[in-house]
C-alpha cells in the first residue's frame, strides 16, 4: 500500500450525514478531519486576522466570500502538510477547489447523494450547540436533556436554515455551487458517489474504499 500521505475531501448537501462519515473515517483510519464550520467557529472564537474578516461579513448576514474561507484552510493546511487529512466543507466551489489544486493533488473524494426528502425530514429535526458547533438529531442523537447541550448544559437553537421552509432554498444552493466541483473531481477519476438514505448502510462502502488506499488503525469497522 502506498506510503504517500492522503488528501481526500467530503462532499454532500446539509443534513448528508457528512459529519457521522467523516467522524468514522478519522476514527478508523487516522486521518485529520479538517472541517471548514469548525475552523472558522475557532477563529472567531480566538480572534484571528482572517477570524475578524469573516466576523465582518457574518455581522451583516452576509455570507463568508470564497477568498476569506480558502485564506482560512490554506493557512491550516500548511501545518498540516506532513499529514493525512479529509477536508469537510471545502471545497464548496469551483473557486476553492482550483485554491485547493494550487497546494496539492486531492486523491480522493466521496460524494454523499441522498434525496431530497430525507434531508428534509433530518435538517427539521436537526438542533445546534451554537457556540462549538455539536449537532444534534431528534430521532437518532438526541440530547439527554431536551432543548439542552450533553456537554455545557446550555440551551440548544434550530437554525433558521434549518427550518423547512428554508431547506428547499439551502439545497438548490449547495447544489448549484457543488456542481462544477463535482464534474470537475469526476474528469479526474478520483470522485466515487454513495447514495442512500441511511448513513449506516452507505459506511460500509466507504470503509471499503479507504481500506483499499490506507491501512486501517482499527482491525474492524468502528461505528
Amino acid at each position: 500500500m502506498a506510503s504517500k500521505l492522503l488528501r481526500a475531501v467530503i462532499l454532500g448537501p446539509p443534513g448528508s450525514g457528512k459529519g457521522t462519515v467523516c467522524e468514522r473515517i478519522a476514527q478508523n483510519f487516522g486521518l485529520q478531519h479538517l472541517s471548514s464550520g469548525h475552523l472558522l467557529r475557532e477563529n472567531l472564537k480566538t480572534g484571528t486576522e482572517v477570524g475578524d474578516v469573516a466576523k465582518q461579513y457574518l455581522e451583516k448576514g452576509l455570507l463568508v466570500p470564497d477568498h476569506v474561507i480558502t485564506r482560512l484552510m490554506m493557512s491550516e493546511l500548511e501545518t498540516r502538510s506532513a499529514q493525512h487529512w479529509l477536508l469537510d466543507g471545502f471545497p464548496r466551489t469551483l473557486v476553492q477547489a482550483e485554491a485547493l489544486d494550487g497546494i496539492c493533488d486531492v486523491d480522493l473524494v466521496i460524494s454523499l447523494n441522498i434525496p431530497f426528502e430525507t434531508l428534509k425530514d433530518r435538517l427539521s429535526r436537526r438542533w445546534i450547540h451554537p457556540s462549538s458547533g455539536r449537532v444534534y438529531n431528534l430521532d437518532f442523537n438526541p440530547p439527554q436533556v431536551q432543548g439542552i447541550d450533553d456537554i455545557t448544559g446550555e440551551p440548544l437553537v434550530q437554525q433558521e436554515d434549518d427550518k423547512p421552509e428554508a431547506v428547499a432554498a439551502r439545497l438548490r444552493r449547495y447544489k448549484d455551487a457543488a456542481k462544477p466541483v463535482i464534474e470537475l473531481y469526476k474528469s479526474r477519476g478520483v470522485l466515487h458517489q454513495f447514495s442512500g438514505t441511511e448513513t449506516n448502510r452507505i459506511w460500509p462502502y466507504v470503509y471499503t474504499l479507504f481500506s483499499n488506499k490506507i491501512t486501517p488503525i482499527q482491525s474492524k469497522e468502528a461505528y
